[in-house]
């Protein structure tokens, strides 16, 4: 039984590139995005993968991401759930904001401990500690269970939602896993044992 678990974080997104903070706020990919999301499908492909079902979250930089990577496998009717609880962290008001702006206002240690503490929130927003605990519950309940079924899962998200899931697949506590970095469009290849734990994992960098 395979049990193949692929996180893929979106392609650039337009705020990335404009270094404001996105969260829940919805810009769609850049043409680097693009091409980002491609290349992750074309590495895919390189390993001869496939897929039974996807998972994405409820916004547009992930779902194209997503739709870009099945279109070079070849499977772009792919059964695909949307859901919220995949959604990137909530920034609060911090959402739209450049990041430097940010900085200029409320300092760069204040600005740092919000984006790098694992506990502590941003103004109206979510920690990563929050994050974690809208994620998990959903890949428990409906990502996990088809895993260890035998299906072969890809899910499309966040720089954040995706943290939630490789610091329990990684066994990472909260002092590292806010300093950990999910590259855009890397695909990470995991093989799960019958218990759930990490049989396997593989980084697709270019």
């Amino acid at each position: 039984m395979e049990r193949l678990l692929v996180l893929v974080r979106h392609g650039q997104s337009d705020w990335n590139l404009k270094n404001l903070f996105t969260g829940w706020k919805d810009p769609d990919l850049t043409p680097k995005g693009i091409e980002e999301a491609k290349a992750a499908g074309q590495r895919l492909k390189a390993m001869g993968l496939q897929f039974d079902t996807a998972y994405t979250s409820d916004l547009t930089r992930a779902q194209n991401t997503l739709k870009l990577v099945l279109a070079e496998l070849g499977q772009s009717g792919l059964q695909t759930t949307k859901d919220q609880a995949l959604n990137e962290r909530d920034y609060g008001d911090l959402s739209g904001l450049n990041k430097d702006d940010a900085r200029k206002k409320w300092g760069d240690e204040q600005v740092h401990v919000w984006r790098r503490s694992y506990d502590i929130a941003p103004p109206g927003g979510e920690s990563l500690k929050d994050t974690v605990a809208r994620v998990l519950p959903y890949y428990c309940q409906h990502i996990l269970p088809r895993v260890l079924n035998g299906e072969r899962v890809i899910v499309a998200a966040h720089g954040n939602s995706l943290r939630a899931l490789v610091m329990v697949l990684d066994r990472l506590t909260p002092e590292t896993i806010p300093s950990m970095e999910l590259d855009t469009g890397v695909p990470l290849v995991y093989r799960l044992k019958a218990d759930s734990t990490v049989e396997s994992k593989k980084v697709l960098t270019a």
